[in-house]
């Protein structure tokens, strides 16, 4: 007998304000045309004033647990993945928490960035197979806007606000990649690159939450590689190999890495789910959001083999195999 940590359900969450890449062309020298070509973005959401991480949060959790016909109160724990929090504590899980009406179980943060989701179900993964709890909300929320420097034309067109959640539920399996659920999880982290995506403020250094800087072409070669790898590892775990997969779903950072990285693992893009012209880069959101935006366009199906691949400031980088 094998415990499978299996999604039975997913939902997601976006602010009701949308900014097209024109709009940057008021206050920025750049263009629509500039972004588009260098990122694959076409537009972004971003939070209202006053609508928070945990609000988000709270809105992608109701509509996983509709998904998955269930309630708060079948929920054993919360895990959400951010670096946006509402306020330097307490975690944003238990805001989430208290919001669906929970009043027991237990509820934490996850902070590893663009990877915090691959983390997040990674530690949602062994609370269950370890038989701890039996049904887990994992989210991941951010708020991105709130710490762009809008003078700076490489980032802040880069990152939108939203959130994507999922109910995993304990569920029998035989033990075979055959199984429903997370089949393999690879994790990995590399201080040593901690200059190449940052935010330049914290509680122990400026006591301000900072603003994010970025070397993006360092960046972007280092994650190609590192994600085609992690993909390739945690898909060997799990006793497959790439031409198994029937959709990648990655970190929705940028159209060139998401198309380099499904060519190395010998994938066309019509094998790859793709909404970062919709949302641009939601951190830890974007996995989730790309899951819930895959099962309601028709893409994936119950069934379907998944690898969920991200790389974010650390830097740390991860992917998880599953089957739907």
């Amino acid at each position: 007998m094998t415990i499978r940590a299996v999604i039975t359900g997913v939902g997601h969450y976006l602010p009701e304000r949308v900014v097209e890449n024109a709009e940057f062309e008021k206050t920025l020298d750049t263009s629509d045309e500039w972004i588009r070509s260098r990122s694959g973005i076409e537009r972004r959401h971003f939070a209202a004033e006053g609508e928070t991480t945990s609000m988000m949060g709270t809105m992608a959790a109701k509509a996983a647990l509709a998904d998955a016909g269930l309630t708060a109160a079948d929920i054993d724990a919360v895990i959400v993945a951010t670096s946006t929090p509402d306020l330097t504590f307490p975690s944003v899980a238990t805001m989430v928490q208290k919001e669906l009406g929970m009043t027991c179980g237990f509820a934490f943060d996850v902070q590893a960035v663009c990877a915090g989701f691959i983390y997040a179900l990674s530690n949602a993964n062994a609370q269950i197979i370890s038989g701890q709890v039996k049904r887990v909300l994992v989210i991941g929320a951010e708020t991105f806007s709130r710490i762009m420097d809008w003078t700076d034309r490489a980032t802040c067109v880069l990152f939108g606000d939203g959130a994507g959640a999922l109910v995993l539920e304990a569920r029998i399996g035989t033990g075979t990649s055959e199984d429903r659920g997370i089949l393999s999880v690879d994790l990995n982290s590399d201080g040593t690159y901690k200059d190449m995506l940052y935010v330049d403020g914290g509680v122990s250094t400026t006591g301000t939450s900072g603003k994010l800087r970025m070397q993006g072409n360092a960046l972007f070669r280092q994650a190609v590689q590192k994600l085609a790898e992690t993909a390739e590892t945690a898909i060997a775990k799990a006793g497959l190999t790439p031409a198994d997969i029937d959709w990648i779903i990655p970190h929705q950072a940028n159209i060139r890495i998401i198309e380099g990285t499904a060519k190395k693992l010998g994938h066309a893009m019509d094998q790859v789910v793709v909404t970062v012209q919709d949302h641009g880069n939601t951190s830890a959101a974007s996995i989730p959001l790309a899951m819930s935006v895959g099962r309601a366009r028709g893409q994936i199906k119950d069934g379907d083999l998944c690898v969920a691949e991200a790389i974010g400031g650390g830097l740390a980088w991860g992917a998880v195999v599953l089957r739907w």
